[in-house]
């Protein structure tokens, strides 16, 4: 267990490590990186919560079937 984790903790901070290269050496202002940042992290953030409310309404679905509801959408 100790050899995976050790790997995803190598990964992890290879991926950190190459972002922060990135955005050091990327061509663009930093005020261009900050504005694509900030527009990515939106994105991902709205994207996330559409999934969790996708997620939950399937979620009270199965419940309300296994104790025997009716289920209306």
């Amino acid at each position: 267990m100790g050899r995976i984790a050790n790997l995803f903790a190598g990964l992890l901070t290879g991926a950190v490590f190459g972002a922060a290269v990135a955005l050091l050496l990327t061509p663009s202002s930093g005020k261009q990186v900050r504005s694509n940042i900030t527009g990515y992290v939106e994105q991902v953030e709205r994207e996330v919560r559409l999934a969790a409310k996708e997620k939950r309404s399937e979620l009270e679905n199965q419940l309300a079937a296994l104790r025997g509801e009716i289920v209306t959408e």
